[in-house]
This record gives structure tokens, sequence and C-alpha cells, in this order.
């Protein structure tokens, strides 16, 4: 029997650093830096990603044949060299990208660095951005034969791929290049909106509902649309398209300087600050721009469909995280099939540079692997769970609260009671999620029955604005009954109509515009949380909860030392770890 053949996939010197182990064709683990670092969103050389997955599969650095990063420094450097001379570009903005580059260059090193006692002896592979975007959404899909497309910000000189994914084999068609980008207009409207954070796009979807798109005129004088699908910006209004803008990370943090020019206060009017209160204008402005991310990308898979005549799209890039559209996209396409993978962002590229060299050395018998759950990182038992409870046990009891041990269905009726009664609930089972969602393994948990949850929980726990939605959970079953869709959405990456009849029902999941963005939960792919709401259910009548990510201001919980210190910190009511179930007795229910 011949060894296995084992790959490990980066994201690395970007924000949301990853790492991916895939071995002989099947993700064995993979997971996000920061969820190790405890800084959000964190830029630069994975190390302790990469440190899990090796521990995941039991396997040593000198066991890995292959790393596969997901940018391609050589890839379209041609139109690199002939932009920046034709453009001028900054020179600082230059000297800056060289240093990336060169960070690139010395994989070898940092794993020499990052692990002194083990010796890599394989090969490193360059796989540009965009193609290592698709192949992590054409790789991991259900789909043997489907449009494919990639939209975000940049990655090597592009802003957008797309091609066909048939019978394993995946085809790119066309791109848009550097300095267009619909995720770079997403972004510079949100930071002229005032979320100046990088990661902050979320918060212009939260906020879209809230206003009319009156500023549509502006918004297809900055996009304008091209016939082949494609789509060009109006470059006067963005500084970083001749490199006046900075891109760096302190600490690991990421931050993007101002991307707009003052041409576009003249168009749109002032830029918000942070701290200024929103008006309706900006609601407006946040509605026009995501009327206008949707026009774009709806004409571009239309153009595809008319291309391609199948029913199935896989979609990945950051764009991919605009739920709001992917939501909507059955109703402005002809697709009627849609899978967004867990990580559809930069950290997915990982994943998807490693399944590109597994389809390149596997050749035509290469197995194929579907991403059904986003389970892939670390999981602890509970002789590790009841070792943390057992280190902070004294500050537990100063809190006031008591400790059980609760197994089997009790575990879910009395943690179902509990939310029923309007306790808050920190739930910490199994593997951490891959991805930015919690979807029932890192998850703070509540009833969505009651209108004043989000304040409850804003209040407690999240202290987030007030505009932004909560997301339900629902069993995959009892999905038609409450929402318009017999749709599976295992990562939260849809939003939806809930039905008309049921939204008084279920108003702490219901946003201002009758949606919620879902989850749909199977007992294959997560027993614990399935048999939670199946107990809610039986209890309550209504077959979901509300989910959020279990955390404060920080990344999603991964240890139990860390679910501990969230829910010691925070108004909390219960915290099920395993099958350790703490609650705080002292506290009273709001």
């Amino acid at each position: 029997m011949s060894k296995p053949t084992h790959i490990l996939g980066l994201n690395a010197y970007h924000a949301d650093a990853s790492a991916c182990l895939v071995s002989d064709g099947v993700l064995v683990a993979a997971a996000e830096e920061e969820r190790f670092r405890r800084i959000k969103h964190w830029a630069g050389f994975p190390s302790e990603a990469i440190r899990y997955c090796l521990e995941a599969g039991g396997v040593s650095l000198d066991q890995i044949a292959h790393v596969a990063i997901n940018r391609d420094p050589r890839a379209h450097l041609w139109r690199k060299v002939s932009y920046s001379l034709a453009n001028r570009l900054n020179a600082s903005f230059l000297r800056g990208r060289l240093k990336n580059a060169r960070k690139w260059a010395s994989i070898e090193d940092e794993l020499a660095a990052a692990f002194p006692d083990q010796r890599f002896t394989g090969v490193v592979h360059n796989v540009e951005h965009h193609r290592a975007h698709l192949v992590s959404a054409y790789h991991l899909s259900p789909f043997e034969d489907a449009t494919v497309v990639s939209i975000d910000g940049f990655g090597d000189f592009c802003s957008a791929a797309w091609g066909r994914g048939r019978n394993g084999t995946l085809t790119v068609e066309g791109r848009v290049f550097y300095p267009h980008s619909l995720g770079q207009f997403y972004e510079a409207m949100t930071q002229h909106l005032g979320f100046p954070h990088y990661g902050d796009e979320y918060k212009v979807m939260g906020l879209a509902p809230y206003g009319e798109p009156r500023f549509m005129e502006q918004m297809r004088r900055i996009v304008h649309l091209e016939e082949g699908g494609g789509f060009e910006l109006d470059l006067r209004l963005f500084g970083y398209a001749t490199g006046n803008y900075s891109y760096q990370w302190s600490g690991g943090s990421p931050h993007v300087g101002t991307l707009f020019t003052p041409a576009a206060g003249e168009l749109l009017g002032p830029a918000r600050k942070p701290d200024e209160k929103l008006e309706q204008r900006h609601f407006d402005m946040a509605r026009s721009t995501q009327a206008m991310f949707e026009e774009a990308a709806f004409h571009l898979y239309n153009t595809l469909h008319r291309r391609h005549a199948v029913d199935a799209i896989a979609i990945a890039g950051g764009c991919g995280f605009n739920s709001v559209a992917n939501g909507r996209l059955y109703h402005r396409t002809p697709y009627r099939r849609c899978y967004v993978q867990a990580a559809a962002g930069d950290s997915g590229g990982a994943v998807g540079a490693a399944y590109d060299v597994y389809r390149r050395y596997a050749g035509e018998g290469a197995r194929r692997f579907t991403m059904n759950h986003a389970y892939w990182g670390p999981g602890f038992d509970d002789t590790a769970i009841a070792a943390a409870v057992a280190a902070r046990r004294g500050e537990i009891d100063a809190k006031g609260c008591a400790v059980e041990s609760v197994t089997g269905d009790s575990l879910y009726t009395r943690t179902a009671a509990a939310i029923a009664a309007g306790k808050v609930i920190g739930w910490f089972q199994g593997r951490l999620e891959w991805g930015p969602r919690a979807l029932g393994n890192r998850s703070i948990l509540a009833d969505p029955r009651r209108a004043d949850m989000k304040d409850i929980l804003n209040l407690k726990i999240k202290r987030r604005e007030s505009f932004r939605p909560f997301a339900p959970s629902i069993l995959r079953e009892a999905v038609p009954d409450w929402f318009e869709t017999d749709d599976d959405v295992p990562f939260m990456m849809q939003v939806f109509q809930i039905r008309e009849d049921k939204r008084p029902q279920i108003p702490a999941v219901t946003h201002v515009d009758g949606s919620g963005r879902l989850q749909t939960v199977t007992r294959e792919t997560n027993a614990r949380y399935y048999k939670l709401i199946e107990a809610f259910a039986a209890e309550t009548g209504v077959p979901m909860l509300l989910n959020t990510s279990f955390n404060e201001n920080e990344p999603v919980v991964c240890k139990p030392e860390e679910a501990l210190d969230c829910f010691l910190r925070t108004n909390m009511d219960v915290l099920v770890m395993g099958d350790y179930l703490i609650e705080r007795r002292a506290a009273t229910s709001a």
C-alpha cells in the first residue's frame, strides 16, 4: 500500500491567514490563524494554524509532499509591469508590494523558523489567487457541471474570474483586471459610510434594508457594466488606482487606508465620520450600494448562464459573503442551485490552492470531495473541558455558578428549556467551525420568539449596532414551512424571506425587510445541534434557534478556556461545553 500524499494549503501575508491539510484528496483539517492568535482577521504567516493541521492529521512537516499557496507573484506579470509604468504608481506603494512579494518567496524559511525540530523536503506551489478561489468553489461543491465565479477585492492583479466546471475539469474563461473591482467599490462605500475597519462590509448589508435606492444614478456613474459580463469603475473616485493608499497590518491586524478620493464626496456628499449619527441618506446610500453590487453581479451571472445553460452556480471570493445577493440569485437569474463554501473569502483560498495541486497530481482519477459541513477546526473532549473547568473553579463559584455533568437527552431538553425561558446560552461542542460563521459548535443561542432578544443580547454580550440582525438556525426539513425557499444553506451564506405569516412568531431573527440569514441543520452533519433544536421545537413548536457567534469583540472562541473567559466576563446565563452545564444561578433572567 502506497503512502498517502499530504498537501498543506496556505493563505499567508494577507488578512484571514489560514492553513488546511488535504490527504489523498480528503480534507482533514482547516483553520484561520486568528482563532489561535486572538486577533480578528490576523494577517501574516499562519504558523499556529499549520501546527494545528499537522497535529489533527497526525503528520509531521517532513511528511508533507506539497505546500500550496493561494498567490502567484508571476501571474499576469506583464500586465502589472505595463500598468505600473503607464500610471506611474506611487513609489511607496510599489516598495510595499515588492516587500510583500519577497515574503512569499521565503515559505521554506518560515517553516524552518516555526518548526525548528522538523524539516520540510517537499515542493512549494504558487496557485494564482482567483484560480484558488474558483477551485474552492467548484471542487468542494456537489456539482458535476456548474458555472463558477470568484469576485473579491484584488489578488494577483485580478478582482474577478469566471469559468465552468464540468466532469471534474475547471476551465477559466474570463477575468476583470486591476484596477477595476466590485470588492473595492463595496469596501470604499463602506468606508464612506463611516465603517473603517477591515471586514465591515456586512454592516452595510445590515443597514441597506432601512433605506431606499435613491443614489442609483450616482452608483451607475461609478460602476459601468460591460457587454461581456464584466464591469469597470470610474477611477477618478478611487485613490488606490494610482497606489495612493496603504495596506498594512500591525501586530497581525490588517488595516486598509482610505480608498476613495475627494471626488467621491463631490458625487455622493460628505463621508460620514465613524462617531456621527446615522441619517436617512446613509441608509439610502447603503441600499444603493447593495443594489449596485447586485446589478453588476447578476449582470455577470446572467451573461454566463446564457453561455453555459446550466442550472448550478458555485461562488467564491470575498464577495461570496454577500448573503443578501446570494439569496436573491434565484429570483434575479435562471440558476436554481447555488453553492458557496464555508470560507468563501481569502482564508478559503488555502483549500482551493491545496485542491488545485491535488487535482494536478491525481489526474483524471482524482476523487471528488464535497464540503457539506464546516467543522474542520480543533475539538476538545470532556477530559480537556473538565480540566479547564477545574482550573477556574474558584472563579466559577465566586460568580454564583453551578456546574453539572448532564448526559443523554437531558442535556438537550434542559438547554432547550433554558432558552425557552429567555436565557442566553453559550454552546461549545465538537470541532471549531471553518470560515467566519458560528454554525452550532461555537455559538451563542437564544429564543427567536422574543421581540426583545436582540436588545438583551446586545446588553449582555454583543454590544453591536442596533441595525444588525441576528440569524436563525433551522432544522432542514422545516425550511419550506418557515422560509420562501427549500434550499440547503449549511454555511449561513444566503438571506431568504421569512414567510409573512411566520414573521410575528420569530421577531428576534426577522430583519426589518422580513428576511433572515438562515442556516440549515441536519442530523448527519451536526447531531448535537440538531437534537438541541429538535428539543426546542418540542418545547415551543418553533424548529429554530437564534444563533450568533460565541465571542465578544474578538475572534470566535476556540478553546474551552476562551469559552469560560467569555462566559465569566459577560452576563451570559448558561454555558454548555460538551456534557458540562454551567449555570449562573445568581443572575436573573431578562
